[in-house]
């Protein structure tokens, strides 16, 4: 192997073990932070009058191409010798991935249902999902979570290493301000309908393949054929028209029902159901999944890795 692809597998390694040792520390400096602040930023600035649409694509491919060049600048530059390159690498790979702090956060929520405090896992619930959860049961705290655990390792793992290995650390960069986007201005509520159409559309581009691939994986990892089944049956019930894949696949690996109804900012929102087994969704599924998601972000490093040793 050549001395580049030593260092882009050093790298990779370097930044996965780093997030897996670290996770998304709180009072850490973050690239996404700053994104978000830029957003803000502009959002609030932008989002009024007319052509909120045409603002809202100016923002949008302002800061998704803005986030590449800089990069991509600053790539160039730590390339002045081994070391910065290195270093540069595995850290914003470490930036660009997020398992750890996804499966903690199921975890920690979980945590407070076993405890009986059903109270407080709402209210942390509430802090990672869009919709209402003051008046949601056990049962259905816990179909978010998954829900929530499934969709997000399309999103902040196999995504996010899929434009690493398409693009290295520029695209995978760019890509997180993408999704980033789609977070803080992708709703169609009456704020952001007109003006963040376009984020909203280049999020579900972004995340065409990758939420596939995921799906894939996730049948790969538990060897469930119901995990496939229910992949190609129910994929495409989901109003994204991405997230449903991986959270089918996941359905079908543990045998549960996902999806149905569900209030946003006081509205209740009639989403299809994922599967028909309708059981009580129970503390060992969320176990489980926090050990399929493991195992997929395994397998998408080693697909990753065998990637670069294979091609030029």
């Amino acid at each position: 192997m050549t001395d580049t692809k030593y260092f882009a597998i050093g790298a990779l390694m370097a930044g996965a073990i780093l997030d897996t040792l670290l996770g998304d520390p709180r009072n850490f400096p973050h690239p996404v932070k700053e994104f978000g602040k830029c957003i803000n930023y502009l959002e609030q600035r932008l989002n009024k009058g007319q052509y909120k649409i045409f603002k809202g694509l100016i923002m949008c491919a302002l800061l998704s191409l803005g986030v590449w060049v800089i990069y991509y600048l600053l790539q160039n530059i730590a390339a002045i010798n081994p070391f910065t390159q290195l270093l540069f690498s595995s850290l914003f790979i470490f930036y660009g991935l997020s398992n750890r702090s996804l499966i903690e956060e199921g975890l920690k929520i979980e945590q407070q249902l076993t405890k009986g405090d059903i109270q407080k896992s709402r209210i942390m619930l509430s802090e990672i999902v869009g919709r209402d959860t003051s008046q949601l049961s056990p049962h259905k705290i816990r179909m978010a979570i998954l829900e929530t655990m499934s969709e997000n390792l399309s999103d902040g793992v196999v995504a996010p290493l899929f434009y690493y290995t398409l693009g290295g650390v520029p695209l995978m960069m760019s890509y997180k301000m993408v999704n980033t986007l789609d977070s803080m201005v992708g709703y169609k509520n009456d704020r952001f309908l007109l003006f963040g159409r376009a984020s909203a559309k280049l999020d579900d581009f972004a995340n065409f393949i990758p939420a596939r691939i995921t799906a894939l994986l996730i049948f790969i990892v538990t060897l469930k054929y119901k995990s496939f089944k229910y992949m190609i049956h129910y994929g495409r019930s989901h109003s994204s028209p991405n997230s449903g894949y991986p959270e089918a696949a996941l359905a079908g690996a543990l045998n549960c029902t996902l999806g149905g109804p569900s209030v946003y900012s006081g509205i209740v929102v009639s989403k299809p159901y994922i599967g028909k087994e309708q059981r009580e969704i129970e503390h060992q599924d969320i176990i489980k999944t926090a050990h399929i998601n493991s195992r997929v972000f395994i397998l998408s490093l080693l697909i990753v890795l065998l990637s670069i040793i294979i091609f030029p």
